[in-house]
C-alpha cells in the first residue's frame, strides 16, 4: 500500500530524511548494525528498585535502548522517553554531563533527534527531584531515523481502517491493542500447554490438498504447476487428522490457519485460526467436558480470571456449561418445533414469515443454520452446549442411538457465537459414502459450500476408525471473547482486506 501524504506530512517527511543526511555527512551512519544493550527498560527500572531497597553500593550501570515517545528540552537538561518490549522509561540528559563526542554523538545529537527515532543511551540509574526513575546519561547514539511521523500520542490512530491496515502503527500508538495480542500469544500458549499435558500429539498437515474437506464452505483454488493439477487451501484440518487416529494415533491436534473463500464481517475472516482435536475412545460428551475444563483454564492462564466482561455484561466461563438441545432451543428461543419443520418448503415459508432473507439455492441445512443464527445463537451470552443436530447439517458426525434424523453433535457458544464444533465421529464407511453422496447432489443443486467428496478418507475409513470425539476450536473468537473485542479483525494481526 502506498500511503499518501499531506503537504505538511510530505514536509516533515523531508525534514526527517535531510537530518538523516546531515549525520551521514557527518560520519555517523543512522542506521547502525547493532547495539551494546545490557538492561532492557523493565531491566533497568527493576535493578535501581532492588539498589534503593539495598540502601548500598554504587547505582547500576546500564546501557538501554528504545523508541522516542516524548522529548523536552528545557535547554540545559533534556528529557525523554524511551519504549521498548517491556515497558518505557525516562532518560534525563543534562548538557554538560552527555559526551562531547562530535555533533552527531554528544549533545548536538539532540538537534537530529525525532519522536519514533530509536536511541542507545549508558549512563547510571538515578531518580529524578520528581520521583521518576531514571538513565543519568553519559552518551547516547542514534540507532535507526524514523522518517515519517508517529500518530499522535495522546490519541493513537484512530481510525479504523488504518489500524487494520498499517498494524505497526496501531500497536504502537494504542497500548489497548497491543494487549490484545499479548493475550492472544498467551492463549495459544497456554492451548499448546494444555493440551500436551493430556497426552495430545500436535502434528501437521497439508494447507494444499487435492480436496478441500471437513466443513460446508467455499474453498480458494490454485494449481499445482510441477503436478499440473489443482489444489485447494484447506478449510478445515478434520479429514487428514482422522487418518492419524486411523494410522493409530489415540490422541491428535492442530494449531493451523483455515482459508474459507466467503464473505467478511465481525466475525469472519477468510483466513482464521483454528485448533482441531481428535481422541480415540471417547465421544461428543466427553469433549464436551474437555471443552469446557480447557477455556476455563485458557481464560484463568491469559487474562488471571474466568470471569470476563463483554459488554455490559460479565461471562463466567467456569465449568459447568448450560446444556440444552436443538429440539430444545429452536422451540425455547425461535417458538416452534423442529419436527414440524423438516421439510424445506415449510421452513423456507416460516423463515420468509419471518422477515429473514433466505437464498433460493441453499438446501434445509442452510436454511436451519439460518434460524438458529438470527433467532437462537444470540441468546448464548453465557456458555452454551446445544447438542444433538439434525443429520442434514453435519454429515461427518455419528448418528444418535435411537434417532437416525439426529447426530452426536454440539456447538460451544459464547457472547452469542459459535467458539467450538464438536462430533462424536462417523466411522462407518458406508454411511460416511451415502453422506458425502448427498453432499454432492447439494453441490449439484447450486451448493458451492457442500461437501466434497474425499475417495481417500473413504478408504482410509475402510481400515477402521475406533470410537472418536473430535473438536474444531475458532482461537479468534476465543481471544475476542476474552478481551472483550467486538470485531475478529481487533484480534487478527493483519486481517484480510480489499487492497486501498
Amino acid at each position: 500500500m502506498t500511503e499518501e501524504l499531506s503537504e505538511r506530512q510530505r514536509e516533515l517527511h523531508q525534514q526527517r530524511r535531510q537530518k538523516a543526511e546531515s549525520l551521514r555527512a557527518a560520519g555517523s551512519d543512522p542506521y547502525p548494525a547493532r547495539t551494546s544493550r545490557t538492561h532492557t527498560l523493565a531491566q533497568a527500572k527493576a535493578e535501581f528498585v532492588a539498589f534503593e531497597e539495598a540502601a548500598s553500593g554504587a547505582a547500576p550501570s546500564v546501557v538501554v535502548a528504545g523508541r522516542v515517545t516524548a522529548l523536552r528540552n528545557l535547554g540545559k537538561i533534556a528529557f525523554l522517553d524511551l519504549r521498548d518490549g517491556s515497558g518505557e522509561l525516562q532518560l534525563h540528559c543534562g548538557r554538560d554531563a552527555v559526551t562531547h563526542e562530535g555533533e552527531s554523538a554528544g549533545w548536538g545529537l539532540l538537534e537530529s533527534l525525532d519522536l519514533g527515532d530509536f536511541v542507545e543511551a549508558w549512563g547510571s540509574m538515578m531518580r529524578t527531584r520528581r520521583g521518576e526513575v531514571s538513565v543519568d546519561v553519559e552518551g547516547w547514539r542514534l540507532l535507526a531515523k524514523a522518517l515519517r511521523s508517529p500518530p499522535e500520542k495522546f490519541h493513537g490512530l484512530r481510525d479504523v481502517e488504518a489500524r487494520y491496515r498499517q498494524r505497526y502503527l496501531d500497536i504502537q500508538s494504542n497500548p489497548g491493542s497491543r494487549g490484545v495480542f499479548e493475550v492472544r500469544s498467551r492463549v495459544i500458549a497456554a492451548l499448546r500447554r494444555w493440551m500436551d499435558e493430556r497426552g495430545f500429539l500436535e502434528v501437521e498437515t497439508p494447507v494444499l490438498q487435492p480436496e478441500a474437506g471437513g466443513a460446508a464452505a467455499r474453498p480458494f483454488r490454485t494449481h499445482f504447476n510441477a503436478l499440473e493439477e489443482t489444489r485447494y487451501l484447506r478449510i478445515a484440518l478434520e479429514l487428514h487428522l482422522k487418518r492419524l487416529i486411523v494410522g493409530g494415533f489415540d490422541k491428535v491436534y492442530e494449531i493451523g490457519r483455515i482459508f474459507r473463500n466467503e464473505g467478511v464481517s465481525t466475525r469472519h475472516n477468510p483466513e482464521f485460526t483454528m485448533m482441531e482435536s481428535y481422541e480415540a475412545y471417547t465421544d461428543y460428551l466427553g469433549v464436551a467436558a474437555m471443552v469446557e475444563e480447557l477455556v476455563a483454564y485458557l481464560a484463568e492462564t491469559a487474562t488471571g480470571s474466568t470471569r470476563v466482561p463483554w459488554g455490559d455484561a460479565t461471562i463466567e466461563l467456569a465449568p459447568p456449561w448450560r446444556r440444552l438441545t436443538v429440539a430444545e432451543a429452536v422451540r425455547d428461543y425461535a417458538g416452534i418445533e423442529l419436527e414440524q419443520y423438516r421439510d424445506e418448503t415449510a421452513l423456507r415459508t416460516w423463515l420468509r414469515d419471518q422477515g429473514i432473507a433466505v437464498p433460493e439455492q441453499k438446501g434445509w441445512a442452510k436454511l436451519f443454520d439460518t434460524l438458529l443464527s438470527e433467532r437462537v445463537e444470540p441468546e448464548f451470552v453465557q456458555p452454551t452446549f446445544l447438542l444433538d443436530w439434525p443429520v442434514e447439517t453435519t454429515p461427518l458426525a455419528k448418528r444418535v442411538a435411537g434417532d437416525a434424523s439426529l447426530v452426536e453433535r454440539f456447538e460451544a457458544f459464547v457472547a452469542g457465537w459459535e467458539i467450538a464444533n464438536a462430533y462424536s465421529e462417523l466411522n462407518d464407511p458406508d454411511d460416511q459414502r451415502c453422506r458425502f453422496e448427498e453432499q454432492q447432489a447439494l453441490r449439484r443443486a447450486g451448493d458451492e459450500e457442500a461437501e466434497l467428496m474425499d475417495e481417500d478418507f473413504l478408504v482410509a475409513l475402510e481400515y477402521g476408525m475406533p470410537p472418536t470425539g473430535g473438536l474444531g476450536m475458532g482461537i479468534d473468537r476465543l481471544v475476542m471473547v476474552l478481551t472483550n473485542s467486538q470485531s475478529i479483525r481487533d484480534v487478527i494481526l493483519f486481517p484480510q482486506m480489499r487492497r486501498a
